[in-house]
């Protein structure tokens, strides 16, 4: 099976998007299959598209436009995928939910990250039939229990991470933490918050660190005792899922699709995050003994996501192949050479091209 995934690797600390391309393609290739990031091949089984956005806007190498020209120009019966992890009411916008919906309309199915979102789709018109759901997971070779520090009611250690520093992370949380700190009845606390912070947010108490990725990232995790997220609105995130396989009980907040994540491994709050701060700090033990149960990682994930592909191709309809020859190697060549503007620079290009010139 030949699978292209619509967004490039990107190496180094990153979001949970990127993270997901990186385990799927892992996954595949162990496999025996296939995997490019691009629409330049006639042979593709199935397109799944990660980000619709254009490319100047995501790390996307093709949107949904892009789809329907290659079912167009070269095969109408690739089996088309979408997956959708964002929504106007993470990033506080009012077009994401309209414009993933239109995007919808190239695929065969859509696949969210949690239900919680799903239903937001569902409610401006997604065809219920046309989704599912499948929940994230991280890589449990890196993100797993082992060598994890052992508890200290004397020197308790929460830890966060996010790569963005949007507003809705949940900093207003983190700084009340941060404040809380100086109380005498928290002096056994400590937290250490991992990633990106927004420029006009100074904490006086919290440890912080450059954002980390992969092993280092959980090394860091495990020097730790319970993990915290205030993020608001989050179809899923994979801060939580890394550190609850890592075998941190999570204080969570009751937002978005992280509950789905988390109920069951952890404690939650609303506006009262100082009770749920006692709470879990009280339950520890009896947290701590259920991590080891956490149900999700990304071998889960990708073992759905591919008997997704499975079921999908072997029920779709297919439709007489009235494809031109010349319109299809016109189609393939253009977009050769868009993939190798897209993954070289000017410099880069001509440097080859010189050098295979004087060759």
């Amino acid at each position: 099976m030949k699978v292209s995934i619509g967004s490039r690797v990107i190496d180094g600390p990153w979001g949970g998007g990127n993270l997901f391309v990186i385990n799927l393609k892992k996954f595949l290739i162990n496999n025996g299959h296939q995997v490019v990031h691009d629409l330049c091949d006639r042979d593709i089984d199935i397109i799944l598209l990660t980000d619709p956005r254009s490319r100047k806007e995501s790390s996307s190498t093709f949107n949904n436009n892009d789809i329907l020209k290659y079912k167009r120009y070269v095969n109408p019966n690739v089996v088309v995928i979408q997956r959708i992890n964002e929504c106007d009411e993470r990033k506080g916008t009012n077009f994401i939910n309209k414009f993933y919906l239109e995007a919808s309309e190239s695929s065969d199915h859509v696949i969210f990250v949690s239900n919680w979102l799903r239903e937001i789709y569902l409610n401006i018109g997604m065809p219920v039939l046309k989704t599912s759901v499948i929940m994230s997971g991280a890589d449990s070779d890196i993100f797993n229990d082992i060598d994890s520090a052992d508890f200290n009611k004397d020197n308790i250690k929460f830890v966060t991470h996010h790569w963005s520093s949007h507003v809705n992370k949940g900093f207003d949380i983190y700084l009340r933490f941060d404040e809380i700190l100086d109380l005498d009845k928290y002096k056994n606390i400590e937290f250490t918050y991992i990633g990106n912070v927004p420029s006009e947010i100074k904490f006086n108490n919290i440890i912080t660190k450059n954002p980390l990725s992969g092993k280092k990232l959980a090394d860091e995790i495990k020097k730790h005792h319970i993990y915290l997220t205030a993020s608001k609105n989050e179809p899923s995130g994979n801060h939580h899922i890394e550190a609850a396989q890592c075998g941190l009980p999570v204080l969570y907040l009751n937002s978005g699709g992280i509950p789905e994540y988390c109920k069951g491994f952890g404690v939650d709050f609303n506006d009262d995050f100082e009770e749920g701060l006692n709470k879990i700090i009280l339950e520890y033990d009896l947290h701590k003994k259920n991590m080891s149960k956490y149900p999700f990682s990304s071998d889960v994930m990708c073992k759905e996501f591919f008997n997704k592909f499975i079921d999908i191709q072997n029920n779709k309809d297919i439709v007489d192949d009235n494809v031109n020859n010349f319109a299809t190697l016109v189609y393939l060549q253009k977009n050769k050479i868009q993939r190798i503007f897209t993954n070289f620079t000017l410099k880069q290009i001509v440097k080859k091209y010189l050098k295979r010139l004087f060759k």
